[in-house]
């Protein structure tokens, strides 16, 4: 591809891509269908001008972008965290998957020549939209709620059974690397040398090189063998003949408890969603408007049968549940919508020849139309639980606690020092929620060896920031040492974060002066506390009251201590 091609393409995508996903955000309908319908309007079977007719190399391309968010799911997958919300994960969740899978699957045996093909598409179509959903709950502030917490866990579920999913494909497909030439002693072999290789190099060798390059600041090393360590997993599980996939989920869990777990989320984050939304463009690409236009009725029966499907088990399975009717319907409503995954597993299948070009279009249309109902069908939803009961529920409360919401009022501590050890160790006495980070390892092990959330990472970076959900956060303390890098971390919050009130330790007057205005609500210089308190101590001694003495240095703190640095002279 010549320079003015490649430019010109990628001028089209960015133009298409910003019109659509400005216009669907706008009315309430998600970045993904916007990014499908900008893949449409520049793919080949558009009306308009075509960026390329590669449309397969394209999307194999950016399927790292679903390796990178399998791997990132993999980081949020601790045992503990599953462990709190067993009942709906692995109960509700794990039957939701499976009774609709089949009730779909069973649908599709009357239009699919083999039932491997059938069985497929109902589990696929068994997903929801984890995105449209958690989004739709957080704008209306129903994430925990009951029927918030129930639908997330099913999400939390349902992401859990992507990675099998992803595994399975090649297995049901004749062209995958896994066939019946070779011997299943050889297969078996190849699977488990891989995940030793995997489990080896994330267990041993990936912390071991990340601590030796944090500890010489190198960001950039750091970031390039996190994603070498990403890639290597892939490609092992690809070897394998198994997902690619599969191999990202295990090293992300691998470094699940890692003390660089945020930090790795904030350098991953800006890749994957970069290569996702090219992976939906492409997607959208291959969509073929005339060839769902040739069968209409059946398209639109697909979409029918698979939310009607869906609602019924649903509705069934949250009423068993001990869920009331409205919280069962809106859980029902919420979740029987297609998801964004079944483009990854569908282009998967579609590429192995485990489903048909013409069964691609079909599914890749119904997953579209049915998250574009899924808003108008909530305001039904509201509708009849307004009818159904003459007011809103007021026992609609949480049962479980939603991992995200441990966030909610904590402190952020940026530095983990002497002064950012001292702050946490006080916050702890009053049982104040709170998280620090660091970028010394010796800082870090010794938080971490006294059971204190302490993580490696950059309070400066903006990445950092949002996987630490600062948006919830009731305090930034920073105690960091180096002015420049506490400049650079203020300034980041308060452009990001307007409302979150920041402290911060300054080394003399000149740097808090410099630190308020950066953006610091307050700033306290470090040599002249010191000598302050110093100073109380002492008329403290000599029986001087100890009210007058706080009356006393308060008065100079609010004068901003003129009285210290006057000159004297």
């Amino acid at each position: 591809m010549h320079l003015d091609t490649f430019i010109t393409s990628a001028l089209m995508v960015l133009i298409a891509t910003s019109i659509a996903v400005a216009v669907f955000k706008h009315f309430g309908l998600g970045s993904i269908l916007g990014l499908l319908v900008a893949g449409i309007a520049v793919g080949p079977h558009s009306f308009g001008p075509a960026i390329t007719t590669e449309v397969e190399d394209v999307r194999h391309f950016t399927e790292l972008g679903v390796v990178m968010l399998l791997f990132l799911i993999g980081l949020e997958m601790k045992p503990a965290r599953l462990w709190s919300m067993r009942r709906e994960v692995f109960g509700l969740g794990l039957l939701q998957i499976l009774l609709s899978g089949a009730v779909i699957a069973a649908y599709f045996l009357f239009f699919e020549p083999h039932w491997t093909s059938a069985l497929l598409i109902g589990l696929t179509f068994a997903l929801s939209s984890t995105a449209m959903v958690l989004q739709i709950l957080q704008e209306s502030g129903e994430i925990n709620s009951r029927h918030g917490t129930a639908a997330f866990s099913i999400l939390l579920m349902q992401d859990l059974a992507i990675v099998p999913l992803l595994a399975i494909v090649p297995i049901l497909s004749q062209t995958g690397r896994l066939s019946s030439e070779v011997p299943m002693w050889q297969q078996f072999s190849t699977v488990v040398g891989m995940l030793a290789l995997i489990g080896v190099f994330g267990r041993y060798i990936l912390p071991m090189t990340l601590d030796a390059l944090s500890k010489r600041g190198n960001k950039e090393g750091f970031l390039l063998v996190v994603l070498m360590a990403v890639f290597l997993s892939a490609w092992s599980m690809h070897h394998a003949g198994i997902s690619m996939a599969l191999g990202a989920f295990i090293m992300g869990m691998l470094l699940s408890g890692s003390k660089y777990r945020l930090q790795v989320q904030a350098l991953v984050e800006p890749y994957k969603g970069m290569l996702m939304s090219l992976f939906f463009v492409a997607v959208g690409m291959s969509i073929d408007i005339s060839a769902l236009a040739s069968k209409p009725l059946l398209f639109m029966q697909h979409v029918a049968v698979i939310v009607i499907l869906k609602f019924i088990v649903l509705l069934g399975l949250a009423i068993a549940f001990g869920y009331i009717r409205q919280q069962a319907i809106r859980i029902a409503l919420l979740l029987s919508q297609g998801g964004e995954f079944g483009f990854v597993l569908f282009g998967s299948a579609k590429a192995l020849q485990v489903i048909s070009d013409e069964t691609f279009v079909l599914a890749v249309g119904v997953i579209s139309v049915s998250m574009v109902v899924t808003p108008l069908a909530l305001k039904a939803a509201d509708m009849l639980n307004h009818m159904l009961s003459g007011k809103k529920n007021t026992e609609d409360t949480p049962q479980i606690e939603i991992p995200v919401q441990n966030c909610q009022g904590r402190v952020i501590i940026g530095g983990f020092g002497r002064v950012g050890y001292t702050v946490a160790t006080l916050l702890e006495e009053r049982s104040v929620p709170y998280i620090a980070f660091d970028t010394n390892p010796t800082h870090i092990a010794k938080g971490q060896e006294q059971g204190m959330p302490v993580y490696y990472g950059d309070v400066g970076d903006h990445h950092l920031l949002e996987a630490a959900h600062m948006h919830e956060a009731s305090l930034v303390v920073m105690t960091i040492d180096h002015t420049p890098s506490a400049l650079r971390a203020i300034q980041h919050i308060r452009t990001d974060y307007p409302n979150v009130p920041i402290i911060s330790r300054a080394r003399d007057l000149a740097s808090c002066n410099e630190l308020i205005e950066a953006g610091a609500n307050s700033a306290f210089p470090e040599a002249l506390e010191s000598s302050l308190h110093l100073g109380g101590e002492a008329l403290k001694m000599i029986n001087v009251k100890e009210n007058e003495v706080s009356t006393l240095l308060d008065a100079v703190r609010e004068d901003g201590y003129q009285v210290l640095i006057t000159d004297k002279n």
